[in-house]
């Protein structure tokens, strides 16, 4: 998932924001082990009193490493949906290389009922991997074609197929969140306190307090910058000069606001201005030379061990190192200041982009497997959430539980909901297990009365969960929310590019996988390095990058855009 989860990422993507984990016996097989009976075609039962079918267990993949494997029924929400539905979802995350997994997948030509492959999804729909889901929506699904009509021909494959249902619908009206879920450059916040919360938007003086910071404090041995390149989420670390440039996470390339042409940045002074920076920082002893070699599980150990100072990524990205330092926080308010916050970090202190404007990813989503033991159950199951009653239980909760209504019907939580949302409560309730990879009302959405439907985007909720120690630092830099402190975002009808498809195989394809290959190679060479052989390395690199088809690349993304651009305009 941003890239998200983002975007999930978004989204990002947010991504690209997702990785993989298995397990697809045979049909029998998995029926006797988890103890259900075989499922059937019949129609889902839902809240309508009638009694819902027999029950089954589906088996997913979601292609992100780094999370719990669990039942959907072992959670609060999923339990309250198998009542509805009968069904159940044995979710099963990746362990090891995604595109090793997917393969050894198609290889077999055998696969869990559904996959949320994240990076790897152009690698089973070349593969056949995913059904139609055409049909299914049309008999099955009037919820489905509610939260995703208006995307229908986005999402459709060049056969006219539906072969996934993607994650940023945007349902109703739009909400910006007061949050910061997508990039920033994170710092501890007493770094700032320290300092007294100066103002920083520029990259060099960002390193500047860091490196003082760390000089004023030489007994706690810490870690001035640390940056995440494991697996694909790489981007994080070659992401960085676009977003220090002013641009938005558009993947691999700048696009002009005025004339919608893609230029890749990779290989750009703007590249080589950042990878300078960490050379030198990391000749200064500042930087975390194991950030080449540490996986996604020890990246978030060192952010939650309270000796990384600061970092580049995205929000969505490091939720789980978040979500501990604030439970350690509130358990203990002294070590609030262990916490990250986020600055909208440039090159030369001039208008920032990191938060995102509305958009709709394409190349993430939940795919139902030619192996799916009943595709029609899983499609009920998945009309079935997206009815708004299951939205607002899936992210809201149960009314009395997890949030209280006004007299005007505004949704809203007390302090005390709020105080006991920590991060063992959110996965036994089920708010983790289904706050991404499902099918859903984007992030952004509104529900049909107007209130949000993500809790953390209701202003009354945002304003509650923030501790005292949140509100004087947000008060220190004279804003009420932390989006405030970065610039709205420009409206961009293609937005996000990485978001567009590319078949597997295909050019632009290979020209990015060619790429990021030369960038796994060369990027640690040119941070590591003595500074004196910064020019020579990043000489032999350009010249490997300007091998390839970097014109050929850039046109196929100006002329994808340009139609992006043209159908948004009804042309």
């Amino acid at each position: 998932m941003a890239k998200k989860k983002w975007f999930a990422s978004m989204i990002a993507l947010i991504m690209a924001l997702s990785m993989i984990v298995t397990a697809c016996s045979g049909k029998k097989e998995a029926a006797e082990s988890s103890g259900e009976q075989p499922a059937s075609t019949g129609t889902a039962g839902s809240n309508t009193g009638e009694q819902p079918p027999d029950k089954v267990t589906f088996r997913i993949f979601n292609g992100v490493a780094g999370e719990k494997d669990v039942n959907t029924n072992e959670t609060t929400i999923g339990k309250m949906l198998e009542d509805q539905t009968g069904v159940n979802f044995k979710i099963e995350h990746l362990v090891g290389d995604l595109n090793t997994k997917i393969g050894t997948m198609v290889a077999a030509n055998e696969y869990p009922d559904v996959i949320i492959p994240d990076a790897g999804i152009n690698q089973l729909l070349d593969a056949g991997a995913f059904i139609d889901l055409t049909d299914l929506i049309e008999k099955y699904g009037p919820n489905i074609k509610r939260v995703y009509e208006p995307y229908f021909n986005l999402m459709k494959a060049e056969d006219g197929g539906i072969y996934f249902l993607p994650f940023s619908t945007v349902v109703n009206g739009y909400i910006p969140d007061p949050n910061i879920n997508q990039g920033a450059f994170w710092v501890q916040r007493r770094v700032l306190e320290w300092a007294g919360y100066p103002k920083i938007n520029k990259v060099d003086d960002y390193f500047k307090l860091i490196e003082d910071f760390i000089k004023a404090h030489p007994n706690e041995n810490l870690t001035g910058f640390v940056t995440l390149t494991h697996d694909w989420r790489f981007f994080a670390t070659t992401n960085v000069p676009n977003h220090l440039a002013g641009y938005p996470n558009d993947g691999e390339v700048m696009v002009d606001m005025q004339t919608h042409e893609a230029k890749i940045y990779a290989g750009t002074d703007y590249e080589k201005r950042w990878f300078k920076l960490l050379n030198e920082i990391n000749a200064k002893g500042l930087f975390d030379k194991s950030s080449f070699v540490d996986n996604y599980d020890q990246y978030i150990a060192k952010l939650t061990s309270h000796k990384v100072l600061g970092f580049f990524d995205y929000g969505w990205q490091i939720g789980s190192a978040q979500n501990a330092l604030r439970d350690a926080a509130k358990t203990d308010p002294s070590q609030d200041g262990y916490r990250y916050f986020p600055l909208p970090v440039t090159f030369d202190g001039g208008k920032d982009q990191y938060l995102d404007p509305p958009g709709f990813v394409n190349n993430r989503g939940f795919g139902i497997t030619v192996s799916a033991k009943d595709p029609v159950r899983i499609i009920q199951f998945v009309d079935n959430l997206l009815k708004e009653e299951n939205q607002i239980l899936v992210k809201w909760g149960v009314e009395g539980e997890t949030y209280l209504k006004d007299e005007n019907g505004r949704m809203y939580r007390t302090q005390e909901m709020i105080d006991k949302m920590n991060q063992k409560f959110l996965e036994d309730y089920g708010f983790t297990v289904f706050d991404w990879d499902w099918p859903q009302y984007g992030t952004n959405s509104t529900l049909a009365d107007g209130n949000a439907a993500s809790p953390g985007l209701q202003p009354e909720v945002f304003q509650l969960s923030l501790t005292e120690a949140d509100k004087k630092i947000l008060s220190a830099y004279g804003v009420k929310t932390y989006a405030e402190m970065f610039a709205p975002p420009d409206n961009r009808p293609w937005f996000p590019a990485w978001g567009i498809q590319k078949e597997q195989g295909s050019p632009p394809q290979i020209f990015e996988a060619r790429k990021t290959e030369l960038q796994r190679k060369y990027i640690p060479e040119l941070v590591l390095s003595d500074p004196a052989k910064f020019e020579d390395v990043w000489t032999k690199y350009t010249t490997e990058l300007n091998k390839l088809d970097i014109a050929g690349y850039q046109q196929w993304y100006t002329e994808r855009i340009k139609e992006v651009v043209a159908k948004a305009q009804g042309k």
